[in-house]
């Protein structure tokens, strides 16, 4: 799917999303990533569920802290335990997990309200 955006050329959105990649503001990633409005995509790591740790999540605890974390999770939606996502409970950040189409979607809406958003992707 082809989204268009209509923010600030320096704020990171979503542009794309399908099969196998998600392109953030028109560059294209094939592999697990975590961006934000003001950071560029990075490489996270944590290519499929079942090889997720908890490391891949304190991975996300950087400055700025986000307000919430999305958790894309490739193709379908899978859900976490909280012990794994106790980094998050403890700094008091809300967090989401879904499919990553979703989750891409989401991300746009809370970036574009200004929101201080995370996203973390599985791709598949």
């Amino acid at each position: 799917m082809k989204l268009q955006p209509d923010f600030a050329p320096d704020t990171q959105m979503v542009s794309a999303y399908g099969p196998g990649y998600v392109e953030v503001n028109g560059v294209r990633q094939t592999h697990a990533c975590v961006f934000a409005p003001q950071q560029a995509p990075k490489p996270w790591g944590a290519e499929q569920i079942d090889a997720l740790q908890a490391s891949h999540i304190d991975a996300l605890l950087f400055d700025p802290l986000p307000e919430v974390v999305l958790i894309g999770t490739g193709r379908e939606q899978h859900m976490l335990t909280p012990a794994l996502m106790r980094p998050l409970m403890a700094k008091r950040i809300g967090w989401e997990v879904m499919d990553t189409a979703a989750a891409c979607r989401t991300y746009n809406i809370l970036a574009g309200e200004g929101r201080q958003v995370l996203a973390a992707l599985m791709i598949e």
